[in-house]
């Protein structure tokens, strides 16, 4: 008997028993399904890892879906379903949870056929999130499970992978590559700090194009620009030659040659916000040269270029202690800073100064080291971070952790009050403590139990690394402080943390003690005199204002509450008036469900900032300050433009927080 005969006979036997469970499932009534449920999974999981296992559960998965494997899950709703979610779905150490996302993936993959004729999702909307799915998952395609997805997944991380296989052999590379550029891109709009997983991406498509056995048909081609800005910008690095060989070309070049050069790359960071290692060692080696090649290589306007001429010695020394191959990346945070002027500010040149000859404490060195490695020493990792914040303040984001609160005064400190940022910084990597008052006493990280993260923070960027733990524990100890206090600890705690240009006004329009809706009509009728240009007396926002959100998915369903930044408030080019503001999530471009999808390129946003026309924002809207001298009139706003917020409102996060008084 053949493996593949052994094999065949297997499936045939688990396909018998899938059928038979799925069979029970589906007699079962709704309250008896769940008992049925883990015989179903029990023998999905079996067929699923045998050959021919996907496409047997494809042919069975409309099947499935009416007997109700779904059920009580989010995947019973395919139409709401997030294509970036699937990729920690598959990642899962929940052997159930990788089963759902791929039977729902091979259910998607029925519908797109045509196979099976979903109510809720029709065959283009399929493909369309398939071929996401493919996208945001390639490096699955591409690399054999790790030692650790093998410790945490076990069989089941070589699932993910078949699915994929099979998902890719129907709908084919071409449109997976046309998906993955454009969601890169869609990133790179927002100017990230962190852009590590991007040139992962980029790279695998780099890969994938070498590959003869791989046919990306033309959806590949979009995907030049992007690697040529990593590995071939310029014709001295076309081929990517390595960085040694590169120098030596740029040995025997003239000035009109290296200008060529700095053109290339100006030109190629500014329009990705993406930096080669090759740009890295061309600043470098101008050094010797003088500042007008520098200002080329950095692609500066005038006002850049008056800044560098003012703080050439400065600047010269931030480059030769920050900008190496593996920190290429600050090159752009190095001119944006240089481009916003805040050198002029008188501070900030002198702390740049101390900065640049600051002594790391051991703990810093060590935690530098062990995020980022060695190689360049952790004070040169912290300058080129410290570079990308101050040219970058909407770029910080806050990883994986609960410290929202913590990278939005980042932000907000790099954006307004950059030699306070700076200040802190140096506490933190210096003395491993940041002091700061609340209410008149002082409060130190030291000596401030647990923050909100119930581990170190690790995947930030070299600034956030060293300055958040502390900040953490500090917003703790503040909200720690007025927990005996009536209403909400964010009309005291967000002055005092965030810096004096926070309004000590305060409304909110949730029942602390009930979470129902309170004062709506009142809080909304507020919010519009405060901000909103045509009730305020056309008055722009002065100063960057801490706000609270409440996030909904894209059912429109509550998931949580959620510190942002309000920048501004303006027409968009649509002429339609639009909030523009900071959030430290990692990637602004949310669909908050009901129709407000979060924008963040295309509606007059710069980069980093997300917006929404205002009264969907104000519909997500529920904490937000004022300054109590300037508190203006409540806003005659028109009684169909406040129902149509509340009724935002209602059919939203606040369907569950009506009064029933």
């Amino acid at each position: 008997m053949s493996p593949l005969n052994s094999g065949g006979e297997s499936l045939d036997r688990h396909l018998a028993r899938l059928d038979d469970a799925t069979q029970a499932l589906a007699d079962a009534g709704d309250f008896g399904k769940q008992v049925k449920l883990s015989r179903v999974f029990g023998a999905l999981r079996r067929v699923l890892l045998l050959p021919g296992g996907c496409a047997a559960v494809r042919a069975r998965a409309a099947r499935l879906d009416i007997a109700g494997l779904f059920l009580g899950t989010d995947w019973a709703r395919p139409q709401i379903l997030i294509p970036t979610l699937s990729s920690g779905s598959l990642r899962s150490t929940n052997p159930d949870t990788v089963v759902l996302e791929t039977v729902s993936n091979l259910r998607f993959l029925e519908v797109a056929k045509g196979d099976y004729v979903h109510p809720l999702v029709s065959a283009e909307q399929a493909h369309h999130h398939l071929s996401q799915v493919l996208a945001i998952n390639l490096s699955l395609l591409f690399t054999p499970p790790t030692e650790a997805e093998r410790t945490q997944q076990g069989r089941m991380a070589q699932l993910s992978r078949e699915l994929l296989r099979h998902l890719v052999e129907e709908v084919g590379y071409e449109k997976v590559l046309e998906n993955l550029v454009d969601e890169i891109w869609r990133i790179l709009r927002q100017r990230p700090i962190q852009v590590e997983s991007v040139k992962q991406m980029i790279t695998q498509i780099a890969v994938a194009r070498s590959n003869p056995d791989i046919d990306l048909g033309a959806g590949g081609l979009g995907a030049d620009r992007l690697i040529s800005s990593l590995y071939g910008t310029t014709d001295a690095c076309r081929e990517d030659p390595g960085v040694e060989v590169y120098r030596a070309r740029l040995e025997t070049m003239d000035d009109s040659g290296l200008q060529y050069e700095t053109a290339g790359f100006a030109r190629s960071m500014h329009d990705t916000g993406l930096v080669s290692p090759y740009h890295a060692v061309l600043l470098r080696f101008l050094l010797g040269k003088g500042e007008y090649l520098l200002g080329e290589a950095l692609g500066l306007s005038s006002t850049g270029r008056e800044c560098l001429l003012c703080y050439h010695e400065l600047v010269r020394k931030l480059i030769d202690e920050a900008v190496h191959v593996e920190t290429a990346q600050s090159i752009y945070g190095l001119a944006l800073m240089l481009e916003r002027g805040i050198l002029y500010q008188p501070p900030v040149a002198p702390a740049l100064w101390r900065q640049l000859a600051l002594q790391l404490s051991a703990y810093s060195r060590q935690r530098l080291t062990q995020a980022f490695g060695p190689d360049p020493a952790p004070h040169a990792r912290l300058l080129s971070g410290m570079l990308s914040v101050l040219g970058l303040p909407l770029g910080i984001g806050q990883g994986d952790n609960p410290t929202c609160q913590s990278a939005r005064a980042l932000s907000m400190w790099a954006y307004n009050d950059p030699d306070y940022l700076l200040q802190t910084l140096a506490w933190a990597a210096r003395d491993d403590e940041i002091v700061m008052h609340f209410e008149g006493d002082s409060i130190s990280s030291r000596d401030s139990a647990t923050g909100l993260a119930t581990e170190l923070p690790m995947d930030l960027d070299p600034l956030s690394l060293l300055v958040v733990p502390h900040l953490d524990r500090i917003y703790a100890e503040m909200g720690r402080r007025c927990a005996d206090r009536d209403g909400d600890p964010h009309r005291w705690v967000n002055p005092e943390f965030h810096g004096w240009w926070s309004g000590r006004g305060f409304r909110i329009n949730v029942d602390v003690a009930t979470g129902n809706l309170t004062d709506l009509d009142e809080f909304l009728r507020h919010f519009y005199a405060g901000y909103h240009p045509f009730h305020n007396g056309n008055q722009p926002l002065i100063h960057p204002q801490p706000a609270g959100v409440a996030v909904t998915d894209s059912a429109a369903r509550f998931v949580g509450w959620h510190a942002i930044t309000i920048l501004r408030v303006a027409l968009d080019p649509q002429e339609r008036m639009r909030v523009y503001f900071y959030n430290p999530n990692n990637d602004s471009g949310q669909d908050w469900g009901d129709g407000v999808v979060v924008g963040t390129a295309g509606h007059g946003e710069r980069f980093g900032e997300a917006s929404l026309p205002f009264e969907q924002f104000a519909s997500r809207l529920y904490i937000f300050h004022f300054d109590p001298l300037e508190p203006g009139e409540q806003a005659s706003v028109a009684r169909e433009e406040l129902d149509r917020v509340v009724g935002y409102v209602h059919r939203s996060w606040g369907a569950t927080r009506l009064s029933t008084g």
